[in-house]
């Protein structure tokens, strides 16, 4: 039987436990049995985006977590920055300009990172502008944004500081009301280890403000309604029940093991993976300097048709890895650690990998990735 194996950044693999939750009979969300679901939900959330905000729970995939905050913060017309440096970053800028925001861009290279200097530039030159929106982990990419800094920088101002920590929450660090960021969109399918289906959104009084006087229109994603719902323990429509009900499993796991240990041990999935690609002959995207632990984008040869990789690896040996997206497509791989993944998962990845590399005429000496891994695995 040819295994399934995600090694993707989302969706991710779903422990046992989890897949018996998600497997438990429907019950009715109108009841105070689901309230109490709910209240477990959101409180293991909190601890999660290490908050005290509200939190809001909305039948969505990531994109309409970010929807939600761009529709419910801002008005038509409404001046935001934006930081371009990968796919979802540049996602920001789209639904700004659905809902008639005044978007100024601050395009960042493939493979950097926005610095606090270039906000700050930004917030003195567009002094108007209400939120600045930037990415935690640019999935596309690899790269990781230094939050705590520019959220330090946006707190100066009248703005708020909106992050996108749908592939990067509960698997790398975000402090959300330490670091004084004002709003959070997550989902279901990284590191909660879930299906996908169920978008998380974290405001501060600060950001709420600026919902109750915002003049977008909205409906389904009014968080005014979910606010209002919230405070008494309920949802303003029909919740993903089974999703919500497993979230709870997922965060029994996550608070057993405790955020700092999760960090460390998706750290160390990333270290192996980065030796055993060096290892191998590739190179690592982007630079060590704002790498990411959420996933390690590696850079392929010339000689090795990317494309053709992922699809080896996924269907004929069962291994899913990610390729590159837009100006990287074809070019990297993207091997993803978070959610439910061990070093064994790492290892069979790097194993498919070399397999599949010498079908595709790349030159290395076969173990030499597994071997470097394990050193790293061994070592730690």
């Amino acid at each position: 039987m040819k295994r399934n194996l995600l090694l993707t950044p989302g969706p991710t693999q779903i422990p046992p436990s989890v897949c018996q939750a998600l497997g438990e009979p429907i019950i009715h969300h109108r009841t105070p049995q689901f309230q109490e679901d709910i209240k477990e939900a959101i409180e293991g959330l909190q601890y999660v985006f290490q908050t005290k905000n509200d939190i809001y729970l909305i039948p969505a995939s990531g994109t309409g977590a970010m929807e939600a905050l761009v529709a419910n913060i801002l008005s038509p017309g409404d001046k935001a920055i934006t930081v371009e440096g990968g796919k979802f970053g540049e996602r920001w800028t789209e639904l700004c300009q659905a809902y008639g925001i005044n978007a100024h861009v601050i395009k960042v290279p493939w493979g950097q990172a926005v610095t606090a200097k270039e906000i700050k530039q930004a917030l003195e030159e567009h002094k108007d502008a209400k939120a600045v929106f930037i990415t935690l982990s640019e999935t596309s990419t690899g790269v990781v944004t230094d939050v705590q800094a520019v959220a330090q920088e946006v707190q100066k101002t009248q703005a708020v500081c909106v992050v996108d920590a749908v592939s990067g929450l509960g698997v790398i660090d975000l402090k959300m009301d330490a670091w004084g960021v004002d709003a959070v969109a997550s989902a279901s399918h990284k590191g909660f280890m879930l299906p996908p289906g169920l978008a998380f959104v974290s405001v501060s009084d600060k950001a709420f403000k600026l919902i109750e006087e915002s003049k977008s229109p909205r409906y389904y994603f009014d968080l005014r309604k979910s606010k209002k719902a919230f405070e008494k323990t309920d949802t303003p429509f029909t919740p993903a029940i089974g999703i919500v009900r497993a979230l709870n499993e997922s965060l029994t796991l996550m608070r057993k093991e405790g955020l700092e240990n999760l960090f460390a041990h998706y750290a160390r999935l990333a270290r192996g993976t980065q030796q055993a690609a060096l290892a191998l002959g590739l190179s690592l995207y982007p630079d060590e300097s704002c790498r990411s632990n959420v996933l390690t984008a590696i850079g392929l040869p010339s000689t090795v048709d990317g494309n053709k990789l992922v699809k080896v690896m996924r269907d004929t040996y069962g291994v899913s890895v990610a390729g590159g997206q837009a100006e990287l497509k074809g070019k990297i791989i993207r091997i993803a650690h978070m959610g439910c993944i061990d070093e064994y998962d790492i290892l069979t990845g790097i194993a498919c990998l070399e397999k599949v590399l010498t079908q595709l005429g790349h030159s290395f000496e076969l173990g030499a990735g597994l071997s470097a891994a394990q050193k790293v695995f061994n070592q730690e």
